[in-house]
């Protein structure tokens, strides 16, 4: 048998102890899966250009900012200063999502240039059809989005 001295068993040891650590930070680092990143709203469009301009207008991503679990883009640094200090006045309703698909019980992307302002706040559709089917019964769709919202709003979307 090979005679093993305590100063090599000591010795190496402190080795393991010194890099057990890394290597188990390394090891959770590739098992685990990437830091999903915040979805742009609107597709990108701004937000606050619904309520100045009185359409929307493209973002970028050189002004953003994030309100609700959504990543918003602005034109400006102006328009992002307005938004941040009144997230709830420009934020669309629902995160963005189709506000018809929301009271059917589901969450689905908007297309941004169907959209009307309603009571002061934001309504993004699915289609331009939908802002129509809105406004004929306004009241049922948002009473039934608001009871949907509240279960919805931590689930993922349907077509994400």
């Amino acid at each position: 048998m090979t005679s093993i001295s305590r100063r090599s068993v000591l010795a190496s040891f402190t080795v393991l102890c010194v890099i057990a650590p890394f290597g188990a930070r390394l090891a959770a680092q590739s098992t685990s899966p990437p830091a999903a990143a915040k979805r742009v709203a609107l597709g990108g469009y701004d937000p606050v250009s619904y309520f100045t301009a009185g359409r929307p207008e493209k973002g970028s991503a050189e002004f953003l900012a994030s309100f609700d679990d959504a990543t918003y883009w602005f034109k400006n640094a102006d328009h992002r200063a307005m938004f941040v200090a009144d997230p709830d006045r420009f934020a669309p309703q629902y995160q963005g999502f189709c506000a018809m698909t929301v009271s059917r019980g589901a969450k689905a992307e908007a297309d941004p240039e169907a959209w009307t302002i309603a009571d002061g706040k934001l309504y993004v559709f699915g289609a331009k059809q939908g802002v129509a089917a809105f406004k004929e019964r306004s009241a049922g769709v948002l009473a039934k989005a608001r009871e949907n919202w509240t279960v919805l709003r931590d689930r993922p979307s349907s077509d994400m």
